[in-house]
């Protein structure tokens, strides 16, 4: 299934989400210069777990440890990674923001990311992959949405073998199947790769998806709701 808009109108102007998504081409961009000095840069500059998790977790390294795994939001290793994590940012963001306000958004989003990045990390303490992607922040963005829209209507491509379909699924269905399906895979790939591999950060998606509904309480976000609907 391939979101491609959804039915939910917004009251302000995404400034935050669009800055998100500006910066992250920007960043794209500048890797495409990179050439052969591209894998180098990555191994430097974005969050691998193995330095700071396989032997137990060093306090002193943390604010190196913030500091690659903010980068790391913002990288992305193709034109289809970057694609897909903007096109769901686009769909999604937007009304979180409009709920959250902009600068609670931001928190939330960056906040989102880190939890994505430990929970990834937890998962596979000895890896030596570099975690790159904005997938982890923007499952917080998925599952802060499927709390505050449970009804709104998905407009999503279905591939049913040689069968495309244009169907407008709700988000209380399109959202859970999103997050089985990262979290099963997620259990696959526990025994399908080693940490030398590389692949997709299930656990980030899921452990992103989770703190987004944990930090949307925390950040006020449901009471923002109530005082909206009854001002």
């Amino acid at each position: 299934m391939i979101p491609l808009r959804d039915l939910n109108p917004r009251r302000s102007v995404p400034v935050v989400t669009v800055l998100l998504i500006v910066l992250n081409c920007l960043l794209f961009f500048y890797e495409l210069q990179l050439g052969e000095q591209l894998d180098s840069f990555i191994m430097s500059a974005a969050f691998v777990p193995a330095p700071y998790f396989a032997a137990g977790f060093d306090p002193g390294l943390a604010s190196e440890a913030l500091t690659s795994a903010l980068l790391s939001m913002f990288l992305h290793g193709g034109w289809m990674h970057l694609l897909g994590n903007m096109l769901f940012l686009w769909i999604f963001g937007d009304n979180v923001e409009d709920r959250l306000g902009h600068l609670r958004f931001l928190l939330f989003y960056l906040l989102s990311g880190f939890a994505a990045t430990l929970a990834q990390s937890l998962a596979d303490p000895g890896s030596t992959v570099p975690q790159i992607g904005a997938s982890g922040a923007i499952s917080g963005v998925l599952g802060a949405y499927l709390v505050l829209y449970p009804r709104a209507r998905i407009v999503t491509l279905i591939f049913l073998g040689f069968f495309i379909r244009l169907a407008e699924v709700p988000a209380l269905v399109f959202l859970p199947l999103w997050f089985l399906i990262q979290f099963v895979s997620g259990l696959a790939s526990l025994a399908a790769t080693t940490s030398a591999q590389g692949g997709v950060a299930f656990f980030a998606h899921v452990g992103g998806f989770l703190a987004g509904v944990v930090l949307l309480f925390v950040l006020g976000g449901m009471g923002r709701r109530r005082r909206q609907l009854t001002a």
